[in-house]
């Protein structure tokens, strides 16, 4: 089994549905007592998000690559990141160990059911800027993204509520 890096906090909410489901995964997959091996880092949303609120994204992928780094000393495989905005600075995270992106594992999901088309709900950053839509786009799924009055209303639910 693979040490699994979390790289979370951004929200915590967010960060223990991650850590829940690969706990309960493992228990499904191998019985008995197990429990998936997880290192993980908590980052203060608070910080992260004036980053994100400022378009300081680059300083932000500093911190995440600073945390990504300090997962893999720690002897982390592989890294996910427990949100889907910070997405967005993937590529500015320097790891020699593989993260795993959303994405991805959407889009591979999606087309093990056959599904072509998928809504994106999610923090206004994620649906309005190209860095989600673009990588779902290239698995070949069409992606359908709110209008501006219900993208406005879901990032205030996520920020004001869920978070």
């Amino acid at each position: 089994m693979k040490t699994i890096g979390l790289l979370g906090g951004m929200s915590w909410e967010s960060t223990a549905l991650y850590y829940q489901k690969l706990n309960q995964n493992v228990a499904k997959a191998l019985g008995g007592l197990h429990s998936a091996k997880i290192h993980m880092i908590s980052l203060d949303f608070a910080e992260i998000a004036i980053l994100q609120r400022t378009h300081r994204w680059e300083e932000a992928g500093d911190i995440l690559s600073e945390s990504a780094l300090r997962l893999e000393r720690s002897g982390a495989e592989i890294i996910l990141l427990c949100t889907n905005t910070m997405h967005k600075v993937v590529d500015q995270i320097k790891t020699r160990v593989p993260v795993l992106h959303i994405c991805d594992c959407i889009a591979a999901e999606a087309r093990s059911r056959g599904i072509t088309r998928v809504g994106l709900i999610a923090t206004r950053f994620t649906m309005e800027e190209p860095f989600y839509v673009q990588r779902l786009s290239k698995s070949g799924l069409q992606v359908v993204v709110p209008g501006e009055p219900e993208r406005k209303e879901v990032h205030r639910i996520i920020f004001d509520e869920l978070c």
